[in-house]
Formats: structure tokens, sequence, C-alpha cells
């Protein structure tokens, strides 16, 4: 968990810096386009999954069992909104737990593609942020690459409730 929080920290550093030379940045409190605009379920190493893990068992029952129904009722169709926001508040109640994916969203960038929201496109398209230093989505995948091998987020939560129910029948 140590190579996990210290990965979030370095993460935490890079968006407080952008954040920090641009104040009119779009990815804040009270934004959630991308958690409604999910191209794929996000896929956790086993460290971010015993942190999300965490968050999820804090939940009250009544949150955790709809987290659960929109998990196991994933459209087909993409994009698609994140099982875990709360869609009334836009919220996540696990944001403190949040994968990596979710974090470095609309701040670091991958070689040949944007990994940031058509709102964030458009704005450096223009020219606004041309001075930003953006994170290096590669090491980032480098990095979580070490901490274990990804699975996605439905199957870890689906293999957590079984064995939860196994234990309790037991």
């Amino acid at each position: 968990m140590a190579c996990l929080t210290q990965l979030h920290d370095d993460i935490d550093n890079r968006v407080h810096n952008i954040l920090h030379d641009h104040p009119d940045w779009l990815c804040r409190k009270g934004c959630d386009h991308c958690c409604r605009q999910l191209a794929n379920i996000p896929q956790l190493t086993p460290a971010e999954w015993a942190l999300l893990k965490e968050g999820l068992q804090s939940l009250p029952a009544q949150q955790l069992r709809e987290v659960a129904s929109r998990l196991n009722n994933l459209p087909s169709s993409r994009p698609f909104t994140c099982p875990m926001l709360e869609l009334a508040t836009g919220t996540c109640p696990v944001y403190a737990q949040r994968p990596v994916a979710c974090r470095t969203y609309g701040f670091y960038i991958q070689r040949d593609q944007g990994l940031y929201c058509t709102d964030i496109e458009s704005q450096t398209d223009e020219g606004k942020w041309d001075g930003v230093v953006w994170g290096n989505q590669d090491v980032i995948d480098r990095q979580l690459g070490s901490l274990g091998p990804s699975r996605a987020l439905n199957d870890w939560f689906h293999h957590w409730i079984a064995e939860t129910e196994q234990n309790s029948t037991r």
C-alpha cells in the first residue's frame, strides 16, 4: 500500500500545481462530467481495490446496495455513468479511495492521445492552457503495473460480494 500512497501523493502534487497555476481549470469539485461519460469500466490493481473496498465498506448498507445494483446493470452502450457516482448530488461517496484513473483524469496525458474531457480539449486547442505541464500517464501506468494485475471494478466487486455472502452463511 506504501507504493500506492506514494503514487497518490505524486498525483496530488501534480494536480495541485496545475490547479494553482490555472485557477480556471475545469476539473474541480462540482464537475462530474467525466464520471458521467465513462468509455470503460475502471481497471484496478489489487492495492487500488483494497483501498476502494475500505471506502465501500464504510458506506451505509442502502447506498452499497445501490452501487451493487448499478454495477449489476451496467449498460452495454458507451459512454455510461460511473456506478459509484451519486447521481442526485454528482459526488463520489468513495472519493478519498478513488482509483488512480479517476485521480489522473483531466491532469495527465498519454503519448499520442489525450486523457481529458472534450471541454478541456477545446480549451487546450484554443491555446488557453499552453503552459500546462501535464502529468505523464505512461509513467503512471508503469507504476500501476508494478502493483499487480488489474481487473475491472465490477469483477472485484462481484468477487467481494460473493466472498462476503459465503462467509456470512458459515
